[in-house]
């Protein structure tokens, strides 16, 4: 028995050396008929009146989930997202759900946020004793009706790139998950160094040094193609200020809507992302220099069930991480499209060496 301790010990080390490869679990196929009747219960969150969009949960003192996300009518067209969003609370008993709607967090427009409107891809966070909300709003010069025109016509219309390019990334905070939030008067984020014109799809994380790491999407600087760079910025509390650093995360490929965790197990960040055919992975020991991680793919544009159908959507986007304490990841949640159904999808994860 004198020499199973130091073997158990560098097994450990082993492990921790090289985080596993994760692997998701088929879903249960009553989830898939869900989808397709665009109804809500376990691993699904759907309904035929709403696009239900960027979903991100948090556990709870009180042994819940806590999920914000966006959604938007879809009786204004998808490309409502960019003015017309909202963000709604949900709880559940279980991280793969049902989530029970709680309230309207932040509507699409409100009183003191002046011509700021929509509120789009929240990110719920615990720290130092408050509960912080960050997301996107957009800002101009345009009434309720300009407002839903400019969704119905989508891309089409003269002035979607301007609402487009004026994303901006604002904070609320609460001492309750129930709210009111405050939420800030000015962007705490602006597009700088790594990105230019917008400042979009936060991801926050605190690193073992209590240093605040956020992962921001905007356009590649001096790129005419159509490429999304994902930047870092550090900050040395919630709020900031944030400082956007002049090396990307990602700048060699068009990608956006990173989701980010610090590990204790294998002493680093990683961070999930949507590239279009797939959800990948990137990985940082310091947080600011960043490097595919040994499981590049972590799942291609498909859901599988366990009755052996798979599920391809035209759409499979915002991917959300819920890790355990240690930051070994346990859930992967989905935004997913297909026609006119959308529905957040949970799957399940499990690891091996």
């Amino acid at each position: 028995m004198r020499g199973l301790k130091p073997i158990l010990m560098l097994a450990w080390l082993a492990w921790t050396a090289v985080p596993p490869q994760w692997r998701p679990l088929p879903l249960p196929a009553e989830a898939r008929a869900l989808i397709e009747r665009q109804k809500s219960g376990a691993y699904v969150l759907s309904d035929n009146e709403w696009y239900n969009w960027c979903p991100s949960v948090l556990p709870a003192p009180d042994g819940r989930y806590h999920m914000f996300h966006s959604r938007w009518r879809k009786s204004v067209g998808f490309d409502a997202w960019l003015a017309m969003s909202e963000i709604v609370h949900r709880v559940a008993d279980r991280p793969e759900g049902p989530f029970r709607f709680a309230s309207v967090a932040i509507s699409d427009k409100g009183p003191g946020r002046g011509e700021w409107f929509t509120a789009h891809n929240p990110k719920i966070k615990f720290f130092e004793s408050r509960y912080y909300l960050y997301f996107v709003q957009t800002r101009a010069p345009m009434s309720d009706a300009e407002r839903e025109e400019l969704s119905r016509a989508g891309a089409k219309h003269p002035r979607w790139m301007e609402v487009r390019n004026n994303q901006r990334i604002f904070i609320a905070s609460s001492a309750s998950l129930d709210g009111p939030w405050q939420i800030s008067r000015q962007p705490i984020v602006e597009p700088a160094a790594a990105i230019e014109r917008l400042a979009v799809n936060p991801a926050v994380a605190r690193g073992p040094d209590g240093t605040y790491v956020m992962i921001v999407k905007g356009d590649k600087p001096g790129e005419k193609r159509f490429i999304r760079n994902q930047a870092v910025a550090t900050a040395r509390q919630p709020e900031g200020p944030w400082t956007i650093l002049p090396k990307a995360a990602i700048d060699d490929m068009d990608t956006e809507d990173a989701s980010l965790w610090y590990s204790n197990v294998w002493k680093r960040f990683f961070a999930v992302f949507h590239a279009h055919t797939f959800i990948g992975v990137i990985e940082s020991a310091n947080g600011l220099d960043w490097h595919r991680a040994r499981q590049f793919e972590l799942t291609k544009r498909t859901l599988a069930f366990d009755d052996g159908v798979t599920w391809i959507p035209d759409r499979m986007e915002r991917p959300f991480v819920l890790p355990d304490k240690t930051g070994n990841p346990r859930f992967l949640y989905v935004a997913c499209k297909k026609g006119n159904h959308s529905a957040i999808v949970v799957i399940p994860l499990t690891s091996k060496p």
